[in-house]
């Protein structure tokens, strides 16, 4: 049964490879990347490509994406609510000007999974697929100040691992992550002020499933000279509108 499941772990190993580049992958990278020996590496792809999960370049012998990932990714998009929830995010994003996210939990990572970028020339993206550490995003915050079951505290912060620091603004201490949640969980919505990127700030809101627990986050981002201090509780207020607009479009998610 482990030989088995090592296998699907492996699997699907090779596939996040493919998460964050914008080319194809040769094996000797995916064995590099992934930790395995090239021959495992190619016994895997050779697998997935059956299955229409990857192709292989014939010329070249690199891998990507397969299409059977479009058809699993459209019927996924539309059974979760995703295809639904983006004018609402396009509407945050016209409101307020700036880069709107919608975010779930992966782990001890946000996964973005619909992103809306800003007009302005000066601005931060954030790509869907991309990932960022729990602790140091808005909707990290959000997501887990408003986990199941609720309060949230150090019983939220279990799975993980430490806290790394990507600037002087990262909070890395668990008793303050804490207390960070708490604050979030009262006034019911999240700040990132330059804890992942300098000068960059987002406020963040859950998106809520019926018992109260978070099954997304909605937030927008941008550089922290358009997002003063003063502007905060507005920007607030316009994304806990857009959050909780979709928040019915996500009861698959429930």
């Amino acid at each position: 049964m482990r030989s088995g499941a090592q296998s699907v772990e492996r699997a699907l190993a090779v596939l996040r490879c493919f998460e964050q580049v914008d080319r194809s992958l040769g094996v000797s990278e995916l064995a590099a990347t992934t930790g395995l020996s090239v021959s495992t590496a190619h016994r895997l792809t050779r697998a997935l490509c059956a299955g229409g999960l990857l192709m292989q370049d014939p010329r070249s012998e690199r891998y990507q994406l397969g299409p059977v990932l479009v058809v699993l990714g459209r019927r996924a998009e539309e059974q979760l609510g995703y295809a639904r929830a983006l004018p609402a995010l396009e509407s945050l994003a016209d409101a307020t000007g700036e880069s709107v996210n919608l975010g779930i939990r992966s782990g001890a990572d946000v996964l973005v999974v619909l992103a809306v970028p800003s007009r302005q020339p000066l601005r931060f993206d954030q790509l869907a697929g991309s990932r960022v550490p729990i602790h140091t995003s808005a909707m990290g915050k959000c997501l887990l100040a408003f986990a199941a079951p609720p309060p949230a505290g150090a019983g939220a912060l279990s799975e993980l691992p430490r806290l790394s620091r990507f600037t002087e603004r990262t909070i890395t201490r668990r008793d303050q992550l804490v207390a960070e949640l708490e604050r979030t969980r009262a006034r019911g919505w999240a700040l990132n002020d330059g804890e992942r990127n300098p000068g960059v700030r987002a406020v963040a809101a859950p998106v809520l499933e019926g018992s109260g627990a978070a099954v997304a986050a909605v937030a927008v981002q941008g550089p922290a000279l358009r997002l003063p201090d003063d502007s905060l509780e507005a920007v607030a207020g316009q994304v806990i509108e857009a959050a909780e607009a979709i928040g019915p479009m996500l009861g698959t998610l429930s």
